[in-house]
Parts: C-alpha cells; structure tokens; sequence
C-alpha cells in the first residue's frame, strides 16, 4: 500500500477515531474486542467502548474510540479485526 502524504490525509494524528466492529452476540465478543484492540491502544479499556445489540439480539454492535497516532496503526487494528473468527463486520 502507498503513503498518503499528511497533507492528504483527511485524519490529524493524533485523534480520537471511532471504529464500528459487528459479530454474532457472544458474552466474550466484548472482552475478546477489547484484547485485540489494546495491542494497538495501550490506553483503550471497556470505557472507551459503547455496546449495542442488535433488534433481534443475534448480533452485538462495538463502537472502540482508539487514540490514533498513524495510518499504519489504523491500517494495522483493521487487519487484526477483520480477520478476526469472532468479527462479521468492521468500519
């Protein structure tokens, strides 16, 4: 992937970024998220995380609000959570 000058990017680093993560309700998809999530935020905990169940309860929305430092750390938490066998979605 190529590097997006600063002057391009439509995010300044360093942010608060909010990231949407959706996968089938389970009492440790939370937890699992958070996990994940610390080893690209050291500072993220559950409180920087809003949960929300779907209208029929089978699936649980996660919005994660990270302290952005970089594209390449964005890029990096993006991969791990997409290929993660708990995550349906990731925005």
């Amino acid at each position: 992937m190529q590097a997006i000058p600063p002057s391009e990017s439509l995010i300044e680093y360093p942010s608060d970024f909010p990231i949407k993560v959706m996968g089938p309700t389970h009492i440790d998809f939370a937890p699992t998220i958070t996990v994940v999530v610390q080893k690209h935020d050291q500072d993220f905990h559950e409180g920087k995380m809003e949960v929300r169940p779907s209208a029929k309860g089978n699936y649980t929305g996660l919005t994660c609000t990270v302290r952005a430092t970089s594209r390449e750390q964005l890029d990096a938490l993006y991969t791990e959570l997409s290929a993660h066998p708990m995550v349906k979605i990731v925005m």
